[in-house]
């Protein structure tokens, strides 16, 4: 079909009046929904076309890159090679970088999916997602029917125990009471006796932490559900949260994404209070104190600044209601919310690799579809075992078994193709080609939960996992464009495709900024910080606020595409970022490990629309990044910083981290000062001979102070992508001739 529709050659000037015309038409298709043009009637402050500007000289950014031949203003296409009768040691400093990018992109593209063009690195997380999963396998009674596989997550979870007998849940730090809990009711409803030298271990560490109940709410409910922990103990999620329309103040769409996933399949769970039940062997008295009851009050302890009214009060208040009024209260309202609540999980099994494509609504919706009635054999019930069973990672050396929490092939394909072709691999390379296409075939064009908070767009954009249509997200969008401007297709009906992808995304992406200037993950303006205080809330994620990196990865793209501070969307961006600068001049990273992940993106956007990287705020940026690097030259900062300020950027030097503060050095402009040299430095001495680097470090987040993630590639493309803009800005100094 591509064949027979690019016989026929057009003259470059037809092919660029064609291509107008198709940018022009998508934008006047966009511009004209008919919510948006009623809104904006009554509400003319309602409109959102002052996001969506086409920038001056547009055209120009759809028909090639503004590179030289190679497609990024390198001397080669894929680095030299250094001459094999040489050792590194002989090698001047720029033959080595040559080299060790080289190095790098080979290694990176060999582990492209051969056949469908993208990459999917193992995302890793603590031991509670393997806790987890042997806990809902005996609640679902297959405890011997998988015998096998809890055998072997059993193994991989005491292969992690800590010295002390804890578990952690980020690499190198401290045990933590809930992964604890977990991790030795874990082992014991695996079999492992708990006179075991290392389960007494356990059981003092736990003591040590404070004992069963400081454990967070949703380990409560899990041992609820066995009769292990007492119900009045455990946070009350009735399915009449349902009831709440839209449009009240407390509604599900206040909460975050990922929360609704969780907690609408719980609440299912927590209204019908099924009785199971574990041998002997595997319950938990002996973490009780005896004489005493199995369950505190929800909320306790209070702050101790607590004044006589407060939010946390307030939600104890209905905690309480529900729970008094459980059993009590009309039936219907009971009846109705139930299938609410299952009407609204199982619509969002459509489109979706698993409820949300991640590992608490997985588990948690093969709970409540238990509860509801349906069989193993069930299609619902199978399609979200088999999304769980596809998080499996199997570790042969061990014969253990670990879990993911999901999949990232989006994420590590935007960022390998980025890294790819800002290091100098050709842009119209096949592996980039290829990747493209994929990442054009994976655009989201279904409404999604956003819809709620943003009605007056059209769907576009990205996620995060294979397939998880109700949840493209923001920062994925972001990358994901930034790619696609980074290839060059030859194939004119194809490159068609692409524009029109792109600007489906651009303005979906666009049309999510916040009305505080800001861009979040999932949502527009989730910002009611009062549900934090709700019981249920301990893991900390349970609004989705604007954050200062997505909102500095938003105006990298923009930056590339045109955007300067001449447009609204930008300048609103501008002031909130400088609204969220900490007083030390770092920035705050909600997604990755933290003020240097934060600091450098921030720096990275600022560059790229035209900021003044000169300006006072900018300046108290670099002096701060400056102040933490190591002494190694490398950055490295643990995730211990979410819980303590005062450890931002104090850690061993990571790739992942030097990598971004070197990109933040570059952002700045200091392309000759001796920190980008010590940084340089140290990530070319620290590649592996294969081409990878080695990170012994947790750089991801998932839930700050909560869950942490290993973004097992982030170790490889990103130092990638700073030695491609060093040597970029390196060249172009050198040459005099500007590049962006």
């Amino acid at each position: 079909m591509f064949q027979l529709m690019t016989k026929k050659r057009k003259s470059p000037a037809e092919t660029a009046r064609q291509m107008k015309k198709l940018v022009d038409e998508i934008v006047d298709y966009v511009n004209s929904d008919l919510v948006q043009r009623n809104a904006e009637r009554l509400l003319p402050g309602f409109s959102r076309d002052n996001l969506f500007v086409k920038p001056e000289g547009w055209e120009k950014f759809f028909h090639g890159n503004r590179t030289n031949g190679n497609g990024n203003g390198q001397k080669n296409g894929s680095g030299r090679k250094a001459d094999g009768a040489r050792t590194l040691a002989d090698l001047t400093r720029e033959e080595l970088l040559d080299l060790v990018i080289a190095r790098s992109q080979e290694w990176l593209l060999s582990k492209q999916d051969p056949d469908k063009g993208f990459w999917c690195a193992p995302l890793l997380a603590d031991t509670t997602l393997e806790c987890d999963t042997i806990t809902l396998y005996a609640y679902m009674g297959w405890l011997e029917s998988k015998k096998d596989k809890v055998r072997r997550m059993a193994d991989f979870i005491l292969s992690k125990q800590l010295p002390d007998g804890g578990w952690n849940i980020y690499k190198n730090g401290p045990s933590e009471i809930s992964a604890t809990v977990k991790g030795y009711w874990a082992l014991k409803i695996a079999g492992h006796s708990p006179d075991a030298p290392y389960m007494a271990k356990a059981r003092t560490r736990i003591g040590e932490l404070g004992g069963i109940h400081k454990i967070n709410s949703y380990a409560k409910f899990y041992m609820a559900l066995f009769g292990l922990y007492d119900w009045r103990g455990v946070p009350a999620i009735p399915t009449e949260l349902m009831l709440f329309p839209k449009w009240f103040y407390f509604n599900i769409y206040e909460m975050s994404a990922w929360t609704r996933g969780i907690v609408i399949p719980l609440s299912i769970v927590w209204s019908v209070r099924p009785k199971k039940t574990l041998p002997p062997s595997a319950h938990l008295d002996e973490l009780f104190e005896k004489g005493l009851p199995r369950w505190t009050p929800v909320g306790s302890p209070a702050p101790a600044d607590e004044g006589i009214f407060s939010w946390r009060k307030f939600f104890l208040m209905w905690d309480g209601f529900f729970k008094t009024m459980e059993g009590r209260g009309p039936h219907f309202l009971r009846t109705w919310s139930m299938r609410l609540a299952r009407n609204w999980m199982i619509k969002h099994f459509e489109d979706s690799d698993g409820l949300a494509a991640i590992f608490p609504p997985i588990v948690n919706a093969v709970m409540a579809l238990e509860c509801l009635g349906y069989p193993e054999s069930h299609p619902y019930v199978q399609g979200q075992v088999k999304a769980l069973e596809d998080y499996e990672i199997p570790i042969p050396e061990s014969d253990a078994l670990q879990m993911q929490p999901c999949l990232s092939p989006i994420w590590d394909t935007a960022l390998s193709v980025i890294s790819l072709a800002e290091s100098g691999v050709p842009r119209d390379h096949e592996s980039l080609v290829a990747a493209t296409r994929w990442l054009v075939d994976l655009e989201i064009r279904r409404e999604g939960d956003w819809r709620v908070k943003n009605p007056s767009t059209q769907p576009g954009g990205w996620a995060f996992e294979f397939k998880n249509d109700f949840y493209p997200d923001v920062d994925d969008t972001a990358m994901v464009l930034l790619a696609l401007r980074h290839v060059n297709l030859s194939d004119g009906y194809f490159s068609r495709e692409r524009e029109k992808s792109y600007l489906r995304g651009l303005n979906w992406m666009l049309s999510m900024q916040g009305s505080n200037g800001g861009w979040a993950a999932f949502d527009r303006d989730n910002t009611k910080f009062i549900f934090e205080k709700i019981p249920f809330a301990d893991h900390n994620a349970m609004i989705d606020p604007p954050s200062a990196d997505i909102t500095a990865r938003v105006l990298e793209l923009l930056g590339h595409v045109g955007y300067d501070k001449s447009y609204p969307c930008v300048w609103e961006a501008l002031e909130f970022l400088k609204k969220e600068q900490e007083p030390d001049g770092s920035w705050y990273g909600r997604w990755g490990v933290n003020y240097v992940y934060g600091t450098w993106q921030v720096l990275r956007g600022l560059s790229a629309i035209g900021e003044d990287m000169k300006s006072p705020y900018v300046l108290k940026a670099v002096r701060w990044l400056k102040s933490v690097q190591n002494d190694d030259g490398g950055w490295g900062e643990r995730c211990d910083s979410y819980d303590d300020p005062a450890r931002k950027g104090k850690a061993p030097s990571t790739p992942s981290q030097t990598a971004w503060g070197l990109m933040g050095m570059l952002a700045a402009g200091l392309l000759d000062d001796p920190a980008t040299e010590n940084a340089l430095e140290h990530l070319l001495r620290t590649q592996n001979p294969d081409g990878s680097w080695d990170e012994a470090e947790f750089t991801g987040t998932g839930f700050p102070k909560v869950f942490y993630l290993e973004y097992t590639y982030y170790r490889n493309y990103f130092p990638l992508l700073a030695l491609g803009a060093y040597r970029t800005k390196q060249y172009t100094k050198e040459n005099s001739w500007a590049y962006r």
